[in-house]
């Protein structure tokens, strides 16, 4: 039942902040699968995952921008942006870290069937 640019925003961020904080020879997994009356999404990442103080503030205004493995200066409005849009669309969305060993975001969207079946009709990911 999700919106498609909007889906692929979210996606797309999600998996630019894992290369981003993922060093050369880690690894990023996108999952998806069917829970009941919801399509659950997950990029997980072997990357430098982030501290409590840090997950804490992830998705407001109070997130500072970090540097990334390879010192790119982000501006810290992506995740935001994701969490709006996910809300926007009855959705939900969380993340787990670990410092040092990755870090896994989570995004629940509202689904059934039929909307499965459509999304797998049209090119959702045209990464």
């Amino acid at each position: 039942l999700a919106d498609p640019d909007m889906l692929q925003v979210i996606i797309r961020n999600l998996i630019n902040n894992s290369i981003k904080f993922t060093k050369p020879g880690g690894e990023i997994h996108i999952e998806c699968r069917q829970l009941k009356t919801n399509c659950l999404f997950a990029v997980r990442d072997t990357g430098i995952g982030m501290s409590n103080n840090k997950l804490a503030e992830i998705f407001s205004l109070k997130a500072h921008s970090t540097y990334g493995t390879h010192n790119e200066k982000g501006v810290g409005l992506g995740l935001i942006l994701c969490n709006e849009f996910t809300e926007a669309q009855n959705g939900k969305i969380w993340v787990e870290s670990t410092e040092g060993q990755g870090t896994v975001f989570y995004i629940s969207l509202p689904s059934d069937e039929k909307a499965l079946e459509k999304a797998r009709q049209i090119e959702l990911f045209s990464l």
